[in-house]
């Protein structure tokens, strides 16, 4: 495994891939667990290279306790990745991504307005700035995500259908605790009597799902809100899946995204389901 820290060392080493090799690409901030290996084992299935980046990125943090308090495991990240056959991983320094700050911005429109757009404002213009440095830099030809933190995802795949960027976005399905809680690496943060009370993120969307096309999506969403009555709900939504726009009734021949945001004391989490009809 070629552990990289410089934009020219990786440009270099890129240059020596053949012609027809694929490399993919898995951009993650750290804190590695499961879901983010399930990523690696996704890239190595489709593409002949695998690179993993860890970038800690300040732009997407809307809060800065939030940057400090976000785990931070080097050497044990790549451990896991050694072990899960990784490549290639890129560490860039800060200073060397972003020498002076950014002027350029990107804006998301209705996205912007809605659920994590709306409650973590500036969140996706640091993400879209990352990932297309990262994606300039490292050139893959794939590039996987995870479909946890979906609306990250839809703008991921507007921003490279928009600037005609070469690479194809893989969506991957969210890996899930046994016991349902969607893998995360701020789950890191949660002490168990924590952990056993995040249990109801995925409970609630289990129910909502169970109740779609039962009752109207606004009863659905007062009873949620009813669930969290000892939490603090951010958001539940239920939208397209496609567009994440808000989904009307009557719930038929679509697919819908369930879409929750909570927060366990100070610890953010979020999670969602799709369901088609």
């Amino acid at each position: 495994m070629q552990v990289i820290q410089g934009i020219k060392e990786l440009e270099g080493f890129r240059s020596s891939f053949g012609k027809h090799e694929q490399l993919g690409l898995v951009p993650t901030m750290g804190a590695l667990h499961a879901g983010h290996l399930s990523l690696l084992e996704n890239a190595h299935r489709n593409t002949d290279h695998t690179m993993v980046s860890i970038f800690v990125n300040p732009l997407q943090f809307n809060d800065s306790k939030d940057f400090d308090k976000y785990p931070k495991q080097i050497e044990k990240d790549l451990e896991l990745l050694k072990k899960g056959g990784c490549d290639i991983v890129f560490l860039p320094d800060t200073k060397e991504l972003y020498s002076e700050k950014p002027i350029l911005s990107f804006q998301f429109g209705y996205l912007e307005q809605i659920m994590e757009g709306y409650h973590r404002p500036g969140h996706f213009n640091g993400v879209a700035i990352v990932v297309s440095k990262l994606l300039n830099i490292t050139r893959p030809h794939k590039a996987f995500f995870g479909e946890k933190d979906l609306q990250q995802l839809r703008v991921i795949q507007y921003l490279v259908k928009d600037l005609s960027m070469p690479v194809e976005i893989v969506p991957c399905a969210t890996l899930r605790e046994p016991d349902g809680l969607a893998m995360s690496s701020r789950n890191m943060r949660l002490n168990a009597a924590q952990r056993q009370r995040a249990l109801l993120i995925n409970q609630s969307l289990r129910k909502a799902k169970d109740l779609l096309g039962k009752l109207p999506h606004q009863e659905i969403e007062q009873l949620i809100e009813k669930d969290f009555s000892a939490e603090k709900l951010e958001y539940f939504s239920i939208v397209e899946k496609d567009s994440l726009k808000k989904c009307t009734d009557p719930f038929q021949n679509k697919e819908v995204a369930l879409c929750i945001a909570a927060f366990i004391d100070e610890i953010r989490l979020i999670d969602n389901i799709i369901v088609s009809s």
